[in-house]
């Protein structure tokens, strides 16, 4: 069948979902198109990062945009945690296919899966809430209840040192995007208002500074998480991406991170789910 004949033959609601997991994977490719990230991979090095690169997150981030679509058509037709679960199961498999077993994007899947899930769901229901407080009613009590990878890095640092980590912030509706990084990222707007580039980094640097990201408890243990929130409030302090030579100055931190073997990848993750929240109004 011709595609175009293919394209106008899908139900509309098949043809949003379908939009929905290509934002969501778009998103993904924009946080690793930024730069300085303090630790971080982007499309000018590789960070604090050995086993990764900018061409391996966009191939990841490709991957998965099938399985965001799926879980905004699930999230359309209501349905629950075990479903959306097993979608992210299959995502991951597909990631870790495609990255040689690189954990590249597990964090996202999880969080800016539950978020396609939640534009379907508001979608499809016609209703104007946010997509955190969608997912907080639909799914939070679910969340915590399935199955934990004790040997994960970020479950391992989350019992460690008492943080909440992922499940608490999807379960609560996503407070560091909704109360941290989304009003970063519109008062940056005013600061940056041709760069978009340094729009996300002042976004990302907001949530260095106040996230307890398990990335940066597994590497750096308290001390590195609190290198890291220093370093980034001190940027944010002397005016951000509105002061010059902003660029120098987070790109010293950047190196600084890289020098203690530090990423923020929840950070990271966050920064993704705040584009997409951003794009769909909130």
């Amino acid at each position: 069948m011709n595609p175009a004949l293919r394209w106008q033959a899908l139900p509309e609601r098949a043809r949003r979902a379908e939009q929905l997991g290509h934002l969501a994977s778009l998103c993904l490719k924009r946080e690793v198109e930024t730069y300085p990230k303090p630790g971080l991979v982007s499309h000018v090095d590789n960070g604090a990062h050995r086993d990764m690169d900018a061409a391996l997150l966009c191939r990841s981030a490709d991957t998965l945009a099938p399985f965001f679509h799926e879980l905004a058509a699930a999230g359309a037709v209501g349905a629950g945690m075990d479903r959306l679960r097993a979608i992210g199961v299959a995502a991951e498999r597909a990631m870790l296919a495609a990255t040689s077993g690189v954990n590249t994007h597990r964090g996202a899947i999880f969080g800016l899966g539950l978020l396609c899930a939640a534009a379907g769901y508001r979608e499809a229901l016609g209703i104007r809430k946010p997509l955190g407080e969608v997912v907080s009613q639909r799914w939070g009590k679910a969340i915590p209840d399935g199955p934990i990878l004790l040997r994960s890095h970020g479950a391992v640092a989350a019992r460690r040192y008492g943080a909440g980590g992922a499940r608490a912030e999807a379960a609560c509706g996503f407070p560091s995007v909704y109360d941290i990084a989304l009003p970063a990222l519109h008062a940056a707007r005013m600061l940056a208002p041709d760069d978009d580039e340094a729009v996300r980094v002042q976004t990302c640097m907001a949530l260095i500074a106040e996230v307890a990201d398990t990335n940066l408890l597994h590497r750096g243990g308290a001390e590195g998480l609190r290198f890291a929130q220093d370093s980034a409030s001190a940027f944010l302090a002397t005016g951000g991406v509105g002061s010059s030579g902003w660029r120098k100055r987070a790109a010293d931190i950047h190196q600084a991170f890289v020098a203690r073997n530090l990423s923020p990848g929840g950070s990271a993750d966050l920064l993704a789910m705040t584009l997409f929240v951003d794009r769909m109004g909130p």
